[in-house]
């Protein structure tokens, strides 16, 4: 039977999936059943920042499942505990929270929120426009996008939403509501478009957050691990978060989760109020310890940095000849082309001459490789890219 034969009979259709079976990867190339070779722009939705089977992170999970695949977290993991030191010593030196993914992460921050501000009566959350923070019921509430939500309804209370980018509603809404306990947001907007706030509305929102006694946290599922150039995309933004959410590339690739508080946040979320049966792992962290080694070792953020500049340069220079090109952002590993058109058939073209992308938000080409590309490889993709918008 063939592979889209067995999809059809036994698997619940809720992807809509390009006709293509993907069989192997490596470094920024995957290959399909027929033997075509793509040039991955978008190589796992954003997880796969070291790309396809990345050497390191391939011998580290290697080893540790010839010696431990899995333990409750009712014991302890040596693997498990270094994991959290190297992601405390890299941000703001808080405590972890390990699960699988990113809206679980999400999730347990929603939870650590409530209960921290539990005895104040305190429970809402301020998210923003365009923003998104997962599916599972609590994350999908806290995102502010209309279309996620037909037919879920009622979604979990406690959520209120504000124009992203625009500090002033936000003091309204915490100025009128007593019951506000923290903000939370994307500090940039992956799926809502690669939108850059200004420094200064994320600085007021840390301001704010001071001044009433508010919680902030950063979804950093998309942004974190060294997507943006750094290893978080609050340190190249000036404003430090109280908690953190992280997934995608945390771990090379392999399914992880993590939050992150200060450390005198961590007992909010005491013995007994949440779990994760799989999260931290030996094999994700054993995964996740090999992506930071790797990352630095190789200078991989150097490196995100200087292909964006060519990214940006490229497709700038495209934008002064190409009435399609509304706007170019980006930072680090993380580009968006905006359009004034709908970019679905761009995704397909360039599927069709070997070149991965995405589109989000309708319009937003969004590229986010992996940042091992190497120069004559950001050109190769760039120059697909550039002939089909040019095309169009």
């Amino acid at each position: 039977m063939k592979t889209l034969d067995l999809f059809e009979k036994y698997v619940i259709p809720n992807y809509t999936r390009y006709p293509v079976t993907l069989v192997r990867g490596e470094g920024s190339y995957i290959w399909d059943e027929d033997g075509k070779r793509y040039l991955d722009f978008f190589p796992g939705w954003g997880c796969n920042l070291l790309g396809h089977c990345p050497p390191r992170v391939v011998e580290a999970v290697r080893k540790q499942l010839g010696e431990l695949i899995h333990i409750p977290n009712s014991w302890y993991s040596r693997v498990q505990g270094e994991w959290a030191q190297m992601l405390s010593e890299r941000s703001f030196g808080g405590k972890c929270f390990f699960c699988n993914s990113g809206t679980e992460a999400n999730e347990a921050a929603i939870k650590l929120i409530r209960l921290h501000y539990s005895s104040e009566k305190k429970y809402k959350i301020i998210t923003f426009e365009g923003g998104f923070h997962g599916r599972t019921m609590g994350s999908l509430s806290a995102t502010a996008q209309a279309k996620y939500h037909e037919g879920l309804g009622p979604l979990l209370p406690g959520f209120v939403y504000a124009p992203y980018n625009d500090l002033q509603a936000v003091k309204e809404i915490v100025e009128n509501d007593k019951e506000i306990a923290a903000i939370m947001l994307e500090p940039i907007q992956g799926e809502g478009g690669v939108r850059i706030p200004s420094e200064e509305f994320l600085k007021g929102l840390r301001t704010l957050c001071d001044q009433k006694g508010l919680l902030l946290h950063f979804d950093e599922v998309q942004t974190g691990c060294g997507r943006t150039g750094t290893w978080f995309a609050y340190q190249r933004l000036g404003v430090t978060p109280d908690t953190m959410s992280l997934a995608k590339a945390v771990s090379g690739g392999l399914a992880a989760g993590v939050l992150m508080c200060r450390s005198e946040l961590a007992t909010s979320l005491r013995p007994g109020m949440h779990a994760a049966t799989f999260g931290g792992n030996p094999i994700a962290a054993a995964g996740g310890i090999a992506t930071i080694q790797m990352i630095e070792e190789e200078n991989l953020l150097e490196n995100a940095n200087r292909n964006c500049e060519i990214f940006l340069q490229r497709f700038r220079e495209l934008q002064q000849t190409c009435d399609l090109i509304e706007d170019v952002r980006g930072r680090g590993a993380m580009i968006g082309i905006e359009l004034n058109m709908n970019g679905t058939e761009i995704v397909q073209r360039c599927m069709e001459r070997g070149l991965l992308i995405n589109c989000t938000h309708g319009t937003v080409l969004r590229l986010l490789p992996a940042a091992i590309l190497t120069e004559a490889e950001v050109h190769a993709g760039c120059d697909i890219l550039c002939d089909v918008l040019k095309s169009v």
